[in-house]
């Protein structure tokens, strides 16, 4: 007896929707232990999200990648609508004004311009000429098109996700074959920027962020206080970690916000190297399935869209993990799936309809 399973079902991308249940499970199990061994307020939660945006996920998976082209440029507009709103009457947490109450969630509209943005590039690289790309009309629409958000998310001020959002659109527009100079010229004078951001752009306490990463012993107490504990916690896990539920630093609320920006090293304190190699190498499978997508893809706009959403989770990836083990300043950037937060969440699981949607298309056209 054969049983035939549906081709709906089977025509999925199963790989990327096992690895991001395996992330978010990871996570609930770290909120659950982090909330004192309770299901609230976190954990119970985060799963909840999780479902309701895996089957929006789903749902997107099934919508070919050309319906989504008119609807970019609104849906833009609309997030910029939204950074708007949020400076006027936007809540106002870990210093910046980023986020909108919607009730159920926090909406922090700089996560979906992000998204937006890349989609709306990939359209425009598209639509351009390749031999138009490295020509002044090939650069200053990418370029307006970028600024805007990243000057409204930068006012918050967020810098964080500003820059991150800059450093995907550099990912996406060097794939679209911008030339090498461009970005070497934009590293010059990035030094020269820099120094001046530090001194006019950043709060007190953001300055402080910056310069203590370097040496967080210096102020162990102030300023160094979170790299330390963090130190401290992966440290202490060990290869196998203090066993579920008997992470001290995390349980004794001495490692802060480990809910959010510092959910993985309270998951290695219990866990271990092991715990530990077991969430970067699911985070990889992720990645190199996202680049599989891209890779495999058959138009200028899905090669660029895919790419450019797999390039900025590898970003946000990447600098939650350097942000925690003290190779990078502490930003705010949350750990994709695992650390809790819906703007975040929603962001990734949007990323992952658009990746899923590509994905169909591929495997049909390879039939």
């Amino acid at each position: 007896m054969h049983f035939h399973v549906p081709a709906a079902i089977a025509d999925q991308s199963w790989r990327a929707i096992a690895i991001v249940t395996a992330l978010a499970l990871i996570g609930a199990v770290a909120l659950y232990s982090v909330a004192g061994g309770s299901g609230s307020p976190w954990a119970v939660t985060h799963i909840m999200r999780f479902s309701v945006f895996l089957t929006m996920a789903l749902v997107m998976s099934y919508i070919p990648p050309d319906t989504y082209k008119p609807l970019l440029i609104p849906a833009y507009g609309a997030s910029l609508v939204l950074l708007l709103v949020v400076l006027a009457i936007g809540q106002i947490g870990g210093g910046a004004r980023s986020w909108i109450n919607l009730g159920f969630m926090q909406l922090q509209p700089s996560e979906l311009v992000k998204l937006t943005l890349l989609a709306v590039l990939a359209r425009f690289f598209e639509m351009l000429p390749p031999r138009a790309t490295a020509t002044f009309a090939g650069m200053w629409p990418p370029a307006a098109l970028t600024l805007v958000p990243f000057g409204l998310i930068a006012i918050q001020p967020d810098l964080g996700t500003a820059m991150l959002l800059l450093l995907s659109v550099v990912f996406l527009t060097f794939l679209a074959g911008l030339p090498l100079r461009l970005y070497i010229g934009a590293g010059l004078a990035a030094l020269v920027v820099i120094p001046l951001a530090y001194f006019y752009l950043l709060m007190p306490h953001q300055q402080r962020r910056v310069t203590i990463f370097l040496n967080p012993e210096s102020d162990p107490l102030g300023a160094g206080y979170h790299i330390s504990q963090s130190f401290i916690a992966i440290g202490s896990g060990g290869l196998f970690g203090k066993g579920y539920l008997q992470g001290s630093q995390s349980q004794l609320h001495y490692l802060p916000e480990t809910h959010t920006d510092f959910i993985f090293p309270a998951f290695a304190e219990e866990w271990g190297v092991v715990g530990a190699v077991v969430v970067i190498a699911l985070f990889w499978l992720l990645l190199r399935w996202g680049w599989q997508v891209a890779r495999s893809a058959t138009t200028r706009f899905e090669q660029l869209l895919a790419a450019g959403l797999t390039c900025s989770l590898f970003l946000y990836i990447s600098i939650n993990l350097l942000m925690v083990t003290g190779f990078a300043p502490v930003v705010g950037i949350p750990l994709p799936l695992v650390s809790y937060g819906g703007s975040a969440m929603l962001t990734v699981m949007l990323s992952l309809g658009f990746l899923m949607s590509i994905d169909r298309k591929n495997r049909r056209m390879n039939r």
